[in-house]
């Protein structure tokens, strides 16, 4: 599972050898090398054990100067696309030509922070003598095959930058405190095992001596009555309604969902955009942002269905819904998108939830998640991020 472990995109024109250089990382011919123009189309990604730094995600991308037809063009959006997605850029030359689709590109990776590696690959035909402001250049050759450089460059960028997050209980639950945890085995639950937030959440209690106590919503009542020191209650968010009339008010609750908005950047905006709800008129158009692959029962799917029946009934407007799925780009065109609700994110990369959200805000809309909708059209919004402000 990938979910985060660093992500490392190699991008640069066609035929610069990036598959070459994705191939040597890897240890292995993973990805085609080939002398055709345009042989690498959609990222392809390989898990790889980096010595001192651990696991990372290694993508080789499409040519960034593949424009020549339609289907080029696509396959460069591609490459473009896929900077969202990673926390370090490998960006590869040849022949000391570093012209303008590198600095373009260069420039693109700046503005979106994210550090980058300059490679000048095929020294073996050409040696390096190019030299750009404020960057090192690494050179390599396949034939040679001597990625140790490559690799000491990459642990020292990635070890740098390797701020260690935030826990989802930190601050909020200490050593011997008691939480319960509802997690409802409904038609919506996996088969056979808990979803990863709740798998996370036990984690993070057990990493701060607590207790965790996990039940459904038809035993919570029996959970409370068993342990009255109970500190806090955490919940599936769809079930936070039913919970909520539960739980007794001098007990502190949230959700799920809420935990990890927490964990991001833009927690703050996601509080303030969810008062959006307030302010919708009849043909605005809403974003449900989902991260992730998922079968899909339309008569209970969170994103799908029952938010997009929460928000519409809470705010009596006619509203027009757009479900991003995956981590499929958003629209080119966000005019008359007001909000975009993202889901709780666990199955993607920090750096890929910042970007995703961070290109709604710039477009001028509000950002929020699953939890904090559920929370505020049923009322309890207050309620569910008041420990969060102590």
């Amino acid at each position: 599972m990938s979910i985060n472990r660093p992500h490392i995109g190699i991008f640069g024109k066609m035929n610069v050898g990036k598959s070459s250089l994705f191939n040597a990382l890897a240890g292995r011919a993973q990805a085609i090398v080939d002398s055709t123009p345009g042989t690498t189309t959609d990222p392809v990604r390989l898990i790889i054990e980096i010595e001192g730094l651990g696991p990372v995600v290694l993508l080789d991308t499409g040519g960034i100067d593949d424009k020549s037809t339609k289907l080029g063009e696509r396959r460069v959006l591609k490459s473009v696309n896929a900077v969202n997605q990673i926390d370090l850029a490998l960006l590869v030359f040849t022949d000391n030509n570093f012209g303008p689709y590198e600095q373009d590109f260069l420039e693109t990776i700046k503005a979106k922070k994210i550090p980058v590696i300059l490679i000048h690959n095929k020294s073996d035909l050409t040696p390096l003598k190019l030299k750009i402001e404020d960057h090192e250049i690494i050179d390599f050759s396949a034939k040679n095959n001597n990625t140790a450089p490559i690799l000491e460059a990459v642990k020292t960028v990635l070890n740098k930058q390797n701020k260690k997050p935030k826990g989802l209980l930190d601050g909020i639950v200490k050593k011997g405190d008691t939480i319960i945890l509802v997690m409802p085995i409904d038609a919506s639950a996996p088969q056979g095992r808990l979803i990863l937030p709740q798998v996370q959440t036990i984690r993070a209690a057990l990493d701060l001596n607590a207790v965790a106590i996990g039940v459904q919503v038809s035993d919570l009542k029996q959970a409370l009555n068993q342990n009255p020191q109970t500190s806090l209650v955490i919940t599936d968010s769809q079930a936070f309604k039913e919970v909520n009339a539960i739980v007794p008010q001098e007990i502190a609750l949230t959700s799920f969902s809420i935990l990890l908005a927490r964990q991001t950047e833009e927690f703050e905006q996601m509080l303030k955009g969810v008062k959006t709800l307030d302010a919708l008129k009849d043909g605005d158009k809403i974003l449900i942002l989902e991260s992730c692959t998922h079968t899909v029962n339309e008569c209970v799917d969170i994103g799908r269905t029952k938010i997009p029946n929460l928000i519409k009934n809470y705010s009596g407007k006619n509203l027009e819904f757009t479900i991003i799925p995956g981590l499929q780009e958003l629209p080119e065109n966000l005019a008359g998108y007001k909000l975009a609700v993202q889901c709780g994110g666990c199955m993607i990369t920090q750096t890929q939830l910042k970007n995703r959200l961070l290109t709604a805000i710039e477009n001028g809309l509000a950002v929020t998640n699953y939890g904090m909708s559920i929370a505020y059209t049923n009322g309890i919004f207050k309620r569910s991020v008041k420990i969060f402000k102590k």
